[in-house]
């Protein structure tokens, strides 16, 4: 649900759950982004995702923090406008909610503050992507066969132009925007299908190195 090139985001352009549809989120300002550098917050925001609205006791239990804690920290997001009260309870007893699905940062936008916490937003967030990767590599032999004949591991080595680059995202991201959108599945949990599971793509793709006689200063 997170990406660094503000053009782009991982998850497609989504419905806010309120009012503005077709919007994803950029995010630049060093204060907002530092408020996504926290572990928890970041488990609340996909807890939320799959589970829709839930309780800061509800929270909890799902990703094994006190009611208290989440109750604070679901607080902290709502300052910044990543969820908002669902409507109905009191107190820990509230119900809250995403206000977006999908987020994107921008890392090279000249403000150095901002940059810094853009950087250590992505890395905590990679690094529970790259983390369920491993589970599900560690695990895969307990899930049924089709299952893992379904699921996907592979890897590319191409010859681009930056041009080029942008192209090929362009169109894969319009292939994943599809199947993100298929029955609103994602914001919506009682459109999906008994046997769905909640899948995740994970899409990098970078220079190694820059061409031959390639200027460093010249590839920002």
């Amino acid at each position: 649900m997170t990406s660094d090139d503000p053009t782009r985001p991982d998850l497609p352009p989504q419905r806010r759950v309120a009012s503005q549809p077709h919007q994803t989120r950029q995010l630049t300002d060093a204060r907002t982004l530092r408020a996504l550098t926290h572990p928890v917050r970041i488990a609340l925001l996909e807890a939320l995702l799959h589970g829709g609205p839930q309780t800061a006791t509800e929270a909890g239990e799902r990703i094994g923090e006190t009611p208290t804690t989440c109750s604070f920290h679901l607080r902290q997001l709502a300052k910044y406008g990543f969820v908002e009260e669902a409507g109905g309870g009191t107190g820990r007893a509230r119900p809250w909610r995403l206000t977006q699905v999908g987020m994107s940062f921008d890392s090279d936008n000249g403000d150095q503050q901002a940059e810094i916490a853009s950087e250590a937003a992505i890395r905590l967030f990679r690094e529970r992507q790259l983390a369920r990767y491993q589970a599900w590599r560690s695990t895969r032999r307990s899930y049924p066969q089709q299952w893992r004949d379904a699921a996907a591991d592979s890897q590319y080595m191409f010859y681009l132009t930056p041009a080029e680059l942008k192209q090929m995202n362009a169109e894969v991201h319009a292939v994943l925007t599809r199947w993100f959108a298929l029955e609103d599945r994602v914001e919506n949990p009682s459109r999906r299908p008994a046997d769905a599971a909640p899948v995740e793509a994970l899409l990098f793709d970078y220079p190694i190195s820059l061409p031959p006689g390639g200027d460093p200063g010249a590839a920002r």
